[in-house]
């Protein structure tokens, strides 16, 4: 039936167009009928159970990608870097505007100053980007009793002309002349 209506149809087209006389060999029907039959039926090549389990993983990772880039939105920022580590100059910065900019308890990210805050000089910034959490270890050993399982946040900027520095907030002036300038490792967690 399916090659009758196609005859038909063919029939009518060259009728039309006036080309009767003028048409170039075509191929016999029964040819081009069998390939549309054969393009249509065919079926796509049965899968694996492990190219099935790779695709439906592949689906869940998309969907959990859109869950915590919905959920990051609250976030400051996410790093993939984890167990990156640096050796910089520390030094310690309290709230006050000769120290800091015109609003001085305002981080770079826009947060409040409080403790476990601390601000990179730009370089280590490309490395530790905001929202990372480090732990920081007193390589001179004087501190290491006070930063000993403190989970620090990068949420501020040093000045421009500061490299390989980290600079850790404290609550008042004489807590952070009392750190002074030191060799750190500042190390990524989580």
């Amino acid at each position: 039936m399916f090659q009758a209506i196609q005859r038909r149809l063919h029939a009518l087209i060259i009728a039309a167009l006036g080309l009767a006389g003028a048409t170039p060999a075509l191929p016999a029907s029964t040819v081009a009928t069998d390939a549309v039959r054969d393009a249509l039926t065919q079926t796509a090549p049965s899968q694996t159970s492990a190219q099935q389990a790779a695709q439906n993983q592949a689906a869940q990772n998309r969907a959990a990608g859109i869950a915590a880039t919905q959920q990051a939105s609250d976030t400051v920022a996410y790093t993939p870097i984890r167990g990156k580590t640096a050796i910089a100059r520390s030094t310690a910065y309290n709230s006050t505007p000769g120290q800091t900019d015109a609003t001085p308890y305002i981080t770079a990210t826009g947060t409040r100053t409080r403790p476990g805050v601390i601000a990179l000089s730009r370089d280590l910034l490309r490395v530790f980007p905001y929202g990372t959490r480090v732990i920081i270890e007193d390589l001179s050993g004087k501190y290491s009793s006070m930063l000993k399982n403190r989970v620090f946040i990068v949420e501020d900027t040093m000045a421009a002309r500061k490299t390989n520095s980290v600079d850790v907030w404290m609550p008042t002036r004489s807590e952070a002349l009392n750190w002074g300038a030191r060799q750190i490792r500042i190390t990524a967690v989580r």
